[in-house]
């Protein structure tokens, strides 16, 4: 089975509050067995508008990835991070 994976791209607006949505996106994190394969870090944008923070995380699969970000753990955790940073977030199924 191919794994499915959350590639966000984000641009924080407020710091300060930031925190919060990795605090409320936990559970959801820990319910759907998120794991972090890139989180930040360094980054070379070579083409294409870049953003400040790059993450990747694998799920299970691609239908797990999907049941994460639309399930009732994650709402709120959605609502802060919207409130407080720009983010391009795609669902892909990988290879």
């Amino acid at each position: 089975m191919q794994k499915g994976y959350w590639v966000v791209r984000v641009s924080v607006k407020n710091t300060e509050n930031y925190p919060d949505y990795l605090a409320a996106a936990k559970p959801a994190f820990e319910k759907y067995g998120a794991r972090f394969v890139v989180r930040g870090g360094r980054y070379l944008a070579k083409e294409g508008v870049a953003r400040d923070r790059n993450v990747v995380v694998e799920f299970a699969d691609y239908d797990t990835a999907i049941a994460c970000y639309h399930s009732p753990e994650y709402a709120a955790a959605r609502s802060i991070r919207q409130a407080n940073a720009d983010a391009d977030f795609l669902i892909v199924e990988g290879a």
